[in-house]
């Protein structure tokens, strides 16, 4: 011990003490020796203890007198240098005379005061009094005198220590001064911990930086961890009562308690094993928020994989995963946000499979919102780790692209095209091969096409994704042609077709593009209106190609006035280039020429993508043949695809095979198989490409001459794509060619193949030789024997090859019928319709067609699909018995025939290629035995009637042909009645089994029901009006006609639309009649004429409405209110709601459906209600005899074709010749379209005592007289007397809403308006015109009641003088029905021969419904 120091601080002491007023100077220079020999001392190290405690003695004798000095006036000073000398020196005497207090405990609070300002002053590092204030903390650490406030009860200054050090920690201070912070936080909670201190340090853990945990955060996590015994019971206690009783805390920190849980547990997880557990109950609570936050905390924690949090907690996980169903949509959605940040952090672990399934499960969530959420999700994980995401959950994202809500398709494609992009990036790097999981996203993307209600998804948008968005803007062309060629082996005819319209579109806009610019070149320097209105067809062409088409216009006429030619040829610049590269330095310069300023900048922008070839261009076309020619993909299964995609490209861009015509014409001649797609590319580029036909022309001879039958078909196509007018000798060279190897039986079948698709492109070529052609395939083809060849199997279902072989000429023929481009055939086609005529009925003709009993059924199917062809051009020439057996074929008793027949017919109506008239098939397969080709019967007869209605309407809208009743679908009725009055199996004359008849009639049944279905047209009801009003002029037009073909079976026909009345007046409740209705109905003369001698009435009355309830048995009734579903009510009928009976096949609908209800006309009007006793106004006009006429005229559409002009002119003098019309007058019954239904208008017609045909002009007028004479009623030129005469007259008025007569009294007259005022007996006061109405006067003389029934359409009168009321019976009905069948076949007879020379191919059938229609007011 040096005593020295002792005496030196000693002495320092008394000198401070005798100080009285000393100044800075004066103390600060005794302080700084004190310190410096204080730092110098150390406590005694004597082993002896006598030895120890005086030398103890000593040091606390020496350090007295400046602890006086200290506690009596130095901490009090204010000047910072002596504060920190004072500390100092405190800390100094702490560490010499420790473990003993040096000071009284009166002075120990002041002296930690005066310590903790120190500490206070950590923070800043650049003090020069830094360096002391850390060994002021270092000492104090290490004498761990800070405990010392625990014992004199400083719990406060306690408090403020440990917020202090959170306060002054910085991340950059020394490791060994935040270990002496630590030091002196862990003796004080280890010697005494709390709850305020856990407060303050659970406070500082939720301190987070902005990317780290900040210093006091990681003081806080230090302080944890160290203390983790102390701290672990007052932690868990907190949080225990944060989960059980929140509401009883009342600490700030309770808001953020699964926060602390979580850092905690990144810390000090073993604390929180009470815990955690418990967190349970919250996800099971009502309160949605805290389910969030436990749900957070629990996807957090499981975040942490060495922590095992599933696998510790299992009851906890499970509660977890039931969350991803929870009841609330916010719950659900956290719920997917957590399960992302649990898959991320640990893709491999057991917990990750149970999460992917639950995130699964909520990609087919009710709520578009957790949909799409999920779908973000699932994108997000497949990003982060492409290899190992399951392939089930990738399908089931793709799938949301055809999600019902518009948000989420549109949000699954956005992120489905990132995953792609990143899917594509991994392939190009050689991390991945391409495979079908992620190939599929382009593929449902293409199907985005078919969404019609989103303009996101329509071709214009679609072509800019494919060209930005689905590929890596980097990606080189020849991985992008690697990805298309895999896409085109997973596409369906969906895919390419979608494709195909967007390139299709993308071309057309080219095009049009190419052809305004040349034309802006010829006329620059003229400004005319012809200019301008040329210029305006081209942009609105063009601008169709645009997302909004009126914007795009007006670009287009702001680009059309730059004066900057620059742009324009740059514009011709990228349309010629085929090459990507070169279009996009092109384009990039074409955009920075016009500035990013500039106005159209967008729109420009926009244009030169879609006018460069940038989807496909010439080098993705040389990438697809180089693989082809080396195989570089490495499977030979490539090459199909290779080809498809090929195809489908030169198809709308065959330019892009330019330069590459030597590599393409290697490949198709130096392959070991020729392939069928690359002559059809031949087929399709040749015109737009330079090969030489000289080169390639012995190739394709070869090819049809002995190649397959596609291969021959392509090959003559090539050759007429190759070959130019003054080369039209090589068809002469090759017809003669081919007639040689036909006659000398070498490869036959393609040889007609190649015959047939000759005379398609060269008639005149095929008909110098046809006499060597169609001869021998009548006296050799067709006459051969089944024997002689052997049997095969393909197409035809197993038929034999002399079979096909048959087949193949029939097809010969019949395309030799249907040149290219509308070209002039001089043979007769009348030979050919014998010869198929002769097959459809299985029998032999003149020269006799060898046929074995199993081929018989593939002849006949084969000759069918030839009279549907050849009915697109030669309709016309086809007669009444050939279409009728044609469209037998849909009852062929072979399935496999029926099918096909069905198919080919729907085909070809889709596509308009044949008459309406032919799907009459449609209603005849409806009542097939199969149930697959009974449905679809039905789903093809609603597709017809909706897609053609539409366009009849457009037409008529239009002023196209209006008024033509032949383009609407209603009209095949026309046909299908005529074929079923002729078919085999109508019901014998004296059958009287309704349910017999209502079988035959079901075809009937089943168009009608298509015609008169509203949800067949998207729930217009004036759609199903019209056809209303159509089927029963239709109908009326057929009673007044015969049968042109036979006339016995008139009877049948009249039937027949006399069963068709009733079926439409079963389902029509309306009656409300269309003012677009055609005027005259026109029939078909090869099928009906006039009927002199028409009947109105029938005496099947009874079994027709025994027939019609037959079929209403046979209907799932409607349950609800048709005015209440409206328009949703569509769709919502299946086939086992309808058909009950097998024995009666009916259409797929409802009655509720067919019925034109009061509400459905409430629906388009508003809610005006059409009542008893109110009419609506209808304009009529007056013919020159007085009566009113509707005229309804329209002509026959045979879909003849266009350019031959021999064959329209016949037809047109056909129709000319049959024009002259025979008009009948209408009878009382028919003045009233009936509205109920057969019962309701039979007890009319017998109220009303009878209506009979025979009345004539005569009786009308004696009536009328009788009528004055009776009531009264004079007629004179006062107007005023005539109406008054009636005031006070009793009548009965009917009504024409529900045919019923109301009784009532005339209390007054208006002459201005000539209207009658009539107090209705059920109280309701009409005002009416009783010269538009039909009503009686009700005479005193009960036994005499005169009816006055006034019609402006040649009306007729009828008395009832001692009239009877007359009782239809079943047993009345039944007698006379075999006898009517017997007598009109007769009349008819009779009739015939007067009628001969009569060439009227229509029946005019007058617009009586409109007649029936008249106006009345009503007051109440």
């Amino acid at each position: 011990m040096d005593e020295s120091v002792l005496k030196l601080i000693s002495t320092i002491g008394i000198q401070l003490a005798q100080q009285t007023r000393p100044n800075k100077d004066l103390i600060v220079k005794p302080l700084k020796q004190a310190a410096s020999a204080l730092s110098q001392l150390e406590q005694p190290s004597f082993p002896d203890v006598a030895k120890k405690l005086e030398a103890a003695r000593k040091i606390e004798a020496a350090i007295k007198p400046l602890k006086k000095c200290i506690a009596h006036g130095l901490l009090q000073h204010r000047d910072k240098d002596v504060r920190l000398l004072v500390a100092i020196c405190i800390s100094e005497t702490f560490r010499i005379l420790a473990p003993e207090p040096p000071f009284e405990d009166k002075y120990l609070r002041d002296i930690f005061k005066l310590i903790l300002s120190m500490f206070a002053e950590l923070a800043d590092t650049t003090s020069t009094y830094f360096s002391k204030r850390v060994k002021i903390l270092e000492t104090v650490s290490r004498c761990k005198c800070c405990v010392i406030m625990l014992d004199i009860d400083c719990n406060d200054l306690v408090m403020e220590m440990f917020n202090i050090f959170f306060s002054v920690v910085r991340e950059h201070h020394q490791r060994s001064l935040i270990n002496d912070i630590l030091s002196i936080m862990t003796h004080i909670l280890n010697e005494e911990a709390s709850q305020p201190l856990l407060d303050v340090i659970l406070r500082n853990l939720l301190d987070e930086g902005k990317e780290t945990p900040s210093a006091s955060s990681q003081l806080a996590i230090s302080v944890i961890q160290t203390c983790a015994e102390k701290l672990g019971p007052y932690v868990c206690g907190f949080l225990m009562s944060c989960i059980l009783d929140r509401d009883a805390i009342r600490s700030e920190l309770k808001e953020f308690y699964h926060e602390i849980i979580f850092k905690i547990s990144r810390c000090a997880p073993q604390m929180l094993c009470a815990v955690i557990p418990n967190m349970t109950q919250e996800l099971l609570t009502d309160q949605v928020d805290v389910r969030i936050k436990a749900l957070t905390l629990i996807g957090k924690l499981l975040s942490l994989p060495e922590h095992h949090i599933a696998q510790n907690y299992r009851d906890l996980f499970i509660e977890f995963l039931k969350r991803f169903a929870d009841k609330s949509v916010e719950v659900r959605v956290s719920a997917l946000q957590c399960a992302k940040i649990c898959y991320m952090t640990n893709p491999t672990g057991t917990e990750s499979h149970e999460i992917l399934s639950a995130l699964e499960g909520r990609l087919l969530d009710f709520d578009d919102r957790v949909r799409m959420e999920a779908v973000i999700v699932a994108c997000d994980l497949a990003r982060s780790n492409l290899k190992i995401f399951p392939p089930k959950l990738m399908y089931e994202t793709i799938e949301r692209l055809r999600d019902k809500k518009i948000s989420v398709r549109k949000k699954t494609l956005e992120k489905l095209l990132e995953v792609y992009r990143n899917y594509c990036n991994e392939c190009s790097e050689g991390h991945m091969i391409i495979c079908d999981q992620f190939e599929q996203i382009p593929c449902k993307m293409l199907m985005l096409y078919y969404d019609k209600d989103c303009k996101e998804f329509r071709p214009q948008n679609m072509e800019l994704i494919l060209v930005k968005d689905l590929f890596p803007a980097l990606l080189s062309v020849e991985e992008k042609t690697r990805h298309w060629v895999h896409l085109f082996s997973l596409f369906t005819p969906l895919h390419v077709k979608a494709l195909n319209f967007i390139l299709s579109q993308k071309g057309r806009l080219q095009n049009e593009m190419q052809t305004y610019l040349v034309f802006r070149a010829k006329e620059k320097e003229h400004c005319s209106e012809e200019k301008q209105k040329r210029c305006t067809i081209l942009f609105k062409n063009m601008a169709a190609s645009f997302a909004d088409p009126s914007k795009a216009e007006d670009c287009f006429q702001k680009l059309n006035n730059l004066k900057d030619n620059n742009i324009f040829n740059m514009l011709a610049i990228l349309l010629n280039d085929l090459g990507h590269k070169n279009a996009e330095t092109t384009r990039d310069k074409l955009l920075n020429t016009i500035g990013d300023k500039n106005q159209n900048f967008e729109f420009l922008q926009t244009l030169s993508l879609k006018c460069s070839h940038n989807i496909f261009s010439s080098e993705h076309i040389r990438c697809i043949l180089d693989c082809l020619s080396s195989n570089s993909f490495g499977n030979k299964h490539c090459d199909d695809p290779s080809l498809r995609l090929l195809l489908a490209v030169t198809s709308i861009f065959p330019m892009l095979l330019r330069g590459l015509e030597g590599k393409f014409q290697m490949l198709l001649e130096g392959s070991n198989t020729v392939s069928d797609k690359m002559i059809k590319v031949l087929v399709q580029a040749g015109p737009h490409i330079s090969v030489k036909l000289s080169e390639i022309y012995p190739f394709l001879k070869r090819l049809c001459l002995e190649g397959t039958r596609l291969q021959s078909k392509f090959a003559v196509s090539a050759i007429a794509a190759l070959i130019d007018s003054s080369k039209q000798f090589i068809f002469s060279d090759l017809c003669k060619g081919l007639v040689d190897s036909l006659h000398s039986g070498r490869n036959t079948s393609t040889v007609l193949q190649s015959l047939g698709c000759l005379a398609q492109y060269s008639i005149s070529t095929f008909e110098t030789h046809d006499a060597e052609i169609t001869p021998y395939i009548y006296e050799t083809i067709f006459q051969m024997d089944s024997t002689e060849c052997s049997s095969s199997s393909d197409d035809f279902s197993g038929c034999r090859d002399s079979c096909k072989l048959k087949i193949y000429g029939l097809k010969t023929l019949v395309k030799s019928f249907l040149p290219h481009h509308g070209a002039k055939v001089r043979r007769n086609v009348n030979e050919l319709l014998d010869v198929l005529l002769t097959m459809l009925r299985n029998q032999e003709t003149r020269d006799g067609i060898i046929l074995c009993k199993r081929n018989k059924s593939s002849m006949r199917l084969a000759a069918a699909k030839s009279v549907l062809r050849l009915s697109r051009r030669w309709d016309f020439h086809i007669s009444p018995e050939t279409f009728c057996s044609t469209v037998s074929m849909a009852k062929d008793e072979s399935s496999f025939v029926r099918r096909s027949f069905l198919d080919k017919t729907h085909t070809m109506l889709k596509k308009h290629a044949i008459p309406s008239r032919y799907a009459c098939a449609y209603a005849l397969a409806s009542s097939d035995c199969l149930k697959d080709l009974q449905e679809d019967s039905f789903k093809y007869m609603a597709e017809f009637v909706k897609e053609y209605s539409r366009e009849a309407r457009i037409r008529q809208t239009a002023g196209d042909k209006k008024g033509l009743i032949t383009d609407f679908p209603a009209y095949i009725v026309v046909f299908l009645i005529h074929f079923l009055a002729h078919d085999k199996d109508f019901p014998l004359e004296d059958c009287q089994d309704e349910k017999m008849y209502a079988q035959f009639c079901s075809p009937l049944f089943s168009v009608l029901q298509a015609l008169l279905n509203a949800s067949n047209f998207d729930g217009d009801f004036d759609v199903v009006k019209d056809a209303v009003l159509y089927l029963l002029r239709i109908f009326r037009a057929i009673k007044k006609a015969e049968d042109a073909v036979s006339v016995e079976n008139t009877p049948k026909l009249h039937f027949l639309a006399d069963i068709g009345i009733s079926f439409v007046s079963a389902v029509n409740q309306s009656g409300t009649p269309s003012l677009r209705a055609p005027e005259h109905i026109l029939l078909p003369s090869t099928l009906y004429r006039a009927n002199a001698g028409y009947r109105t009435q029938s005496c099947f009355d009874e079994l027709i409405r025994r027939v019609i309830d037959v079929f209403k048995s046979h209907i799932s009734l409607h349950n609800s209110n048709l005015s209440k579903r409206g328009r949703k009510y569509k769709g919502d009928c299946t086939q086992s709601d309808v058909i009950k009976d097998r024995n009666l096949n009916l259409p797929p609908c409802k009655i509720g459906d067919l019925h034109i209800a009061k509400a459905a006309e409430t629906e388009k009007t508003g809610k005006q209600e059409i009542t008893m006793g109110r009419r609506q106004k209808q304009t009529v006009s007056l013919d020159s005899s007085g009566s009113v006429r509707l005229r309804e005229c329209s002509n026959i559409d045979h879909h003849i074709d266009a350019s031959d002009k021999s064959e329209l002119s016949l037809e047109k003098e056909h129709l000319l010749s049959s024009t002259g019309s025979v008009p009948t007058k209408p009878s009382l019954t028919e003045s009233f379209v009936p509205t109920q239904n057969v019962k309701r208008n039979s007890a009319f017609l017998k109220e009303s005592g009878g209506l009979s045909s025979n009345s004539n002009a005569e009786d009308s007028k004696f009536y009328k007289a009788k009528l004055k004479d009776s009531c009264s009623f004079k007629e004179t030129s006062d107007t005023t007397d005539k109406g008054d005469a009636l005031i006070g007259r009793r009548i009965k008025l009917l009504s024409p809403i529900d045919r019923c007569f109301y009784s009532g009294t005339v209390d007054g007259y208006n002459s201005k308006n000539n209207t009658h005022k009539i107090a209705c007996d059920n109280g309701i006061i009409d005002v009416v015109c009783l010269d538009s109405e039909t009503w009686e006067i009700v005479c005193n003389d009960s036994q005499l009641d005169k009816v006055a029934l006034v019609e402006h359409s040649n009306a007729l009168d009828f008395r009832s003088h001692g009239r009877k009321k007359t009782t239809d019976t079943f047993s009345e009905n039944s007698a006379q029905q075999s006898k009517y069948f017997a007598k009109e076949s007769e009349k008819t007879k009779k009739r015939q021969k007067a009628s001969v020379d009569a060439l009227e191919s229509e029946v005019i059938d007058t617009n009586e419904d409109v007649v029936a229609r008249r106006t009345r007011s009503r007051k109440v």
